[in-house]
């Protein structure tokens, strides 16, 4: 009993700590509606701050207490620098083009902290007067811990106080509701907004430094954070700090008490909660329903013919691709290999992200997906790879019949969260069930058949397979299937008044779009040899994302062009400097300033205004 009191306090104050981060991210999104990925690194950041300050200023109260201050106003500046030089500027674009700028942030702060700092935890000193213990039905306590408990009510009060006592605050809750409307009433909008991202950089700041002395100060705290951020943001509900606090003192104890007593699905735990949060309250605990839109609001363009020379340069790529990998080394060989996978990866989250407008932060589910069951009919079956390539995209098919029942049903950035949701009890059930998936060591030994061995002959099979399903992609956008994906995308309700069944249509693109994705798995283990937990996790559907955003999401050829230039780039920069982070979060930002069409898009658009839009 005594260990289950301590182990809900330990939540307490865990979860007082994740408010604070939350917190600022609701803040952003409430007034902004940016989905800021790099929320993460102003927490990391936070913390590294701390650190320097705290350990350079002299030992004490003012020294210690200064020094966290000290950093999350040092955030919150550096918070204003990227809102006025990179956001600010993105706006109107759509959510994911500010995702895909935001993850080129959280890519540059990750090599800066590392040339800044190394890549050496860090720790902290413990804090002033703080130190000891509380004993609490005969056990102590540490009385930091208690700090923090009481940490996360004084700041919801004061947000509570600062958003209904003050002008400012009015302003910004009306800005939560119309920010429109707020503009046209003579309010400046940009000051408005950068206050406010000052504010919630400041928020995640604090949350960071006053980690100081419960954990090191690594490079990965930025990614361990931001995941659980947007899962008590969604949970809670967008825009409602009440909401965001009701959350996470739910996640807060899920993870402290769940350690306990359901130790086996610890990893999932907060993830299946998030799911059915979301299944029984489409828009959270305390969130509402965003306002529909207007009945005269522009559609998204519709996917324009591929421009010529786009055609030509991808006839002579395929040409390539053809003739000159008898000439290339086994090293090359495995990069094309894996190129022409990512194609049709990328390909696949394209079909519900463009045609049918539908976000996915969990493609990676059906990618694992196929990838294990290839592996897994090898291991256990002793089934030969032609049964393992059948089986791969019939199991990541059916995975997605059973998630995106529920996942079409809701929309935007909760229907995206929902996705990653289901993707992450996917990759806990593979780390976790050892027995059968092997766990953290994966599956070894998944080679193709004696036929296929060669690195060759199994470049050109992937390359068939890979070319034929894309061009399937292709065919079924424009399809009358295609057109009635788009309509629903455009306007559900005057799709379903033409006759158009909505969710049927959404309901069917994901499920083909999984299939795809597993084919792709399928074959990445047989190339791999080797199947790994990894494969289902965050950074895999990260990379889809950025991918097909890279290319354009509005172009047949974007997702093609993307995981090329992608996947290409990554490669040349991991060869050529230990800092390739920052230069492809560089490029990735460059490319969202200047081309935020995608590759793809720029260059239709580049043709359409040579040609007068022939």
């Amino acid at each position: 009993m005594e260990t289950l009191v301590l182990q809900a306090l330990s939540g307490l104050a865990s979860a007082s700590s994740l408010f604070l981060v939350a917190s600022g991210l609701t803040v952003i999104f409430g007034v902004s509606r940016i989905v800021n990925f790099a929320h993460g690194s102003f927490y990391m950041l936070g913390a590294y701050l701390a650190w320097s300050l705290v350990t350079a200023l002299p030992r004490g109260h003012l020294g210690f207490w200064g020094g966290i201050l000290a950093a999350a106003l040092g955030v919150g500046l550096i918070g204003i620098a990227i809102e006025t030089l990179l956001l600010r500027r993105i706006y109107r674009a759509p959510e994911l083009f500010q995702l895909l700028a935001t993850f080129g942030v959280v890519l540059i702060v990750q090599d800066l902290a590392l040339l800044l700092w190394g890549a050496q935890d860090l720790l902290g000193p413990r804090a002033p007067g703080l130190r000891g213990g509380t004993m609490i039905l005969g056990l102590r306590f540490p009385d930091y811990e208690l700090f923090l408990i009481a940490v996360g009510p004084v700041v919801l009060l004061l947000l509570h106080l600062l958003f209904h006592r003050t002008r400012w605050g009015m302003l910004v809750r009306a800005a939560t509701q119309d920010r429109e409307m707020v503009g046209a009433l003579g309010v400046n909008q940009r000051m408005l907004f950068t206050s406010v991202f000052f504010l919630g950089a400041c928020l995640a700041g604090l949350g960071g430094a006053l980690q100081l002395p419960r954990e090191s100060v690594n490079l990965g705290m930025d990614l361990a954070i931001i995941v659980e951020a947007f899962v008590v943001v969604v949970v809670g509900g967008l825009g409602s700090l009440m909401g965001a606090a009701l959350a996470a003192l739910l996640i807060g104890e899920l993870h402290a008490l769940g350690i306990l007593v359901l130790p086996k699905i610890t990893l999932v735990l907060v993830f299946l909660v998030m799911a059915v949060v979301l299944v029984m309250r489409p828009h959270g605990l305390l969130g509402r329903a965003q306002a529909p839109a207007a009945a005269g609001a522009a559609a998204e363009p519709a996917i324009g013919a591929t421009p010529r020379p786009l055609v030509w340069l991808g006839l002579a790529a395929l040409l390539a691709a053809l003739a000159l990998p008898p000439f290339a080394g086994d090293y090359a060989l495995s990069v094309l290999t894996e190129i022409a996978i990512l194609i049709l990866f990328a390909a696949s989250l394209h079909l519900i992200m463009g045609p049918g407008g539908m976000a996915s932060f969990g493609h990676a589910a059906y990618f694992g997906l196929g990838a294990y069951s290839a592996a897994l009919a090898a291991k256990w079956l002793l089934a030969p790879m032609a049964i393992g390539l059948a089986l791969a995209p019939v199991a990541a098919g059916l995975g997605g019949l059973l998630f995106g029942w529920f996942c079409v049903r809701l929309s935007g950035v909760y229907a995206a969260m929902l996705t990653l949701a289901f993707a992450q009890i996917a990759w806990s059930v593979a780390f976790q069930w050892s027995e059968v998936t092997g766990g953290d060591n994966g599956i070894l030994g998944v080679w193709p058949d004696a036929w296929a061995a060669p690195r060759l002959v199994y470049y050109y099979l992937t390359l068939g397979l890979c070319l034929a399903a894309t061009l399937l992609l292709r065919r079924v956008i424009r399809a009358p299937f295609g057109y009635a994906l788009r309509a629903q995308r455009d306007s559900a309700l005057r799709a379903e008044t033409i006759g158009i069944d909505a969710f049927a249509i959404r309901w069917r693109a994901f499920a083909l779009a999984a299939v795809m994705a597993g084919l792709a798995g399928g074959l990445f283990a047989y190339a791999k040899g080797s199947v790994f937990p990894t494969y289902l996790g965050i950074p895999r559907s990260v990379d889809a994302l950025l991918m097909v955003l890279l290319g354009g999401v509005q172009t047949l050829s974007g997702p093609i062009l993307g995981a090329i230039a992608y996947t290409g780039l990554q490669e040349q920069l991991m060869r050529l400097t230990d800092l390739w982070r920052l230069m492809l979060g560089t490029t990735i930002l460059l490319l969202v300033l200047f081309f935020p069409q995608g590759l793809a898009g720029a260059a239709r658009a580049r043709w359409e205004g040579r040609h007068g839009g022939a």
